[in-house]
């Protein structure tokens, strides 16, 4: 009814084109949608409205179950179970990924410097940030991945990918901590692990003898020319060694020059010998001899011969025997360890000075016993193809238990100058040679009997870039020692060298009395003669 009085209440035009029926039919039409609609909202409503419903009602007997089972249930249990659910309904990866990190335990990691060096020859055009550095002598860039970066490489059909992480160490100034990630496919992980990464190491090999550049280490300087932010495991810090220095270049006896030569190639060529008579691949060194004679221009002559990089520990640096060995496991393999003055080291010295003293009180700081340790113990296997160069002014003041074999297995005594000395020198800075040269048979002479080191002989050459002129300065600077030498051995010879400097500077004063008292008479006769 209600519908019908609706539809009677509308005015109905007839059209000219439609019935009367048309148009009362589409009327109701109308109506019957609109209450479709009317009743489609509601039952949506009260559908959500059930669904809000069900899931407070799910919600609250949840955490009513979680309650319990925290109540009931142990937290190892739990911790299991989560574990295990996590483990089924999580979609497993295809990929696997290799962190190597910088350091493997109190060493430096092989894989990590290999992949340094061989990732720098594999940088795509995708890349965005690089680390460039080059210095004087390097024939080439050195190029590093900043932190973050990609780098896609390929070994037969597997696709590899290398990322540089950095991350903040949690120990206050402890520094960066670096690692790279390698990401594979699982199904080829046999191939990584026995082909791919040894390939790397092999490649990283010969990059780095083709533009080996040696490096001298000290401690003084912890941070690295190549990274400003490392810190490495035992503070080393490096930079290039452009020492000049060659065995051609030493002002050495040549026998002596040769036999140094000889020992080294052989101790290069004999690492199954020393593994077979079960003794470390390392060999000890033992310069001695007054200032100014070479010693330290020889241990660059020894590193610039092998390619060796240097590590110049000084022991007054080091406050322990376990920070001692700590800095030594930092040092890599094919390398030289320079300890210079060793008997300027107070630790050293420790022993001697507690024979004599026996009230002295132990130290709980660096040992000789440490020492020692280092260099001939048990901590000394920790590496192979290492030289030990010890330098000292007086062998005489170094403990016995260092200059046996096995620490300093080869003595060599830095003399004064040589005839051959000389003449080497005279080549070297002067381009000159002994043939028809009037100086160099007095220079000889001089030679045999002064003793003057190589050091003072080539300051004498550098004086003038005239021959003639550089070799008659060097003739009256040899004439000045041989003199002050011969008084030195007058005053020793008579026993009493403090009492006749003591007369003598008396008689020099006695003398200057004298003259003075002259000078004061010859005055007087003067005025008189005057008056």
């Amino acid at each position: 009814m209600i519908l019908t009085r609706r539809v009677l209440r509308w005015p109905i035009k007839q059209s000219p084109s439609l019935p009367v029926n048309t148009c009362f039919s589409s009327g109701i039409a109308f109506d019957s949608i609109k209450m479709a609609a009317m009743f489609s909202s509601s039952e949506i409503s009260k559908t959500a409205s059930s669904l809000f419903s069900a899931y407070a009602s799910f919600a609250g007997s949840m955490m009513l179950v979680r309650s319990m089972a925290n109540e009931l249930i142990p937290h190892q249990l739990r911790s299991y179970l989560y574990s295990a659910f996590r483990y089924f309904f999580t979609p497993l990866s295809p990929d696997l990924t290799l962190a190597i990190d910088e350091r493997c335990g109190m060493s430096k990691n092989q894989v990590y410097e290999a992949a340094e060096v061989y990732l720098s020859t594999r940088i795509s055009p995708k890349t965005e940030r690089l680390k460039l550095s080059k210095t004087r002598k390097q024939k080439h860039f050195t190029i590093g991945l900043e932190k973050g970066e990609l780098v896609v490489d390929g070994f037969e059909d597997v696709r590899l990918t290398w990322r540089f992480v950095c991350t903040e160490g949690q120990k206050p100034h402890g520094g960066e901590k670096k690692h790279f990630e390698l990401s594979f496919n699982k199904k080829h992980k046999d191939k990584v692990l026995d082909f791919y990464l040894p390939y790397v190491l092999l490649k990283a090999e010969e990059i780095k003898k083709q533009d080996k550049m040696i490096k001298l280490y000290s401690r003084q300087c912890p941070f690295s020319c190549e990274d400003d932010n490392e810190r490495r495991g035992g503070s080393w810090g490096s930079i290039i060694l452009e020492h000049p220095a060659t065995f051609d270049t030493l002002a050495m006896d040549p026998a002596l020059k040769k036999m140094i030569i000889d020992d080294l190639e052989m101790f290069l060529r004999r690492k199954a010998y020393y593994k077979k008579v079960g003794k470390a691949w390392k060999r000890g060194y033992l310069l001695y001899g007054p200032p100014g004679t070479g010693k330290s221009s020889l241990v660059a002559a020894m590193a610039n011969y092998l390619k060796f990089d240097i590590y110049d520990l000084g022991l007054t640096s080091v406050r322990s025997d376990a920070e001692l060995r700590r800095t030594l496991l930092s040092t890599t393999n094919r390398s030289i360890l320079l300890i210079e003055d060793i008997d300027c080291s107070s630790e050293v010295l420790e022993r001697q000075m507690r024979n004599k003293n026996k009230k002295l009180p132990d130290k709980t700081g660096l040992t000789l016993s440490g020492i020692l340790n280092c260099i001939d113990g048990l901590w000394s296997s920790c590496g192979d193809e290492r030289i030990i160069v010890f330098t000292t002014n007086y062998k005489d003041r170094i403990d016995p238990a260092l200059l046996r074999p096995g620490r300093m297995d080869l003595h060599i005594n830095m003399s004064y100058c040589t005839t051959d000395g000389f003449r080497l020198l005279a080549s070297n800075y002067l381009g000159i040679s002994s043939k028809h040269n009037p100086f160099f048979a007095e220079i000889d002479s001089l030679l045999n009997s002064t003793e003057a080191t190589p050091a003072e002989v080539a300051e004498e050459l550098m004086k003038s870039d005239d021959p003639n002129i550089a070799l008659q300065g060097l003739v009256n600077f040899l004439k000045r020692k041989r003199d002050e030498a011969d008084d030195e051995t007058e005053n020793k010879a008579t026993g009493c060298g403090e009492v006749d400097s003591s007369v003598r500077r008396l008689n020099a004063i006695v003398s200057r009395v004298k003259r003075l008292k002259t000078n004061v008479d010859q005055r007087k006769i003067m005025m008189r003669k005057r008056k």
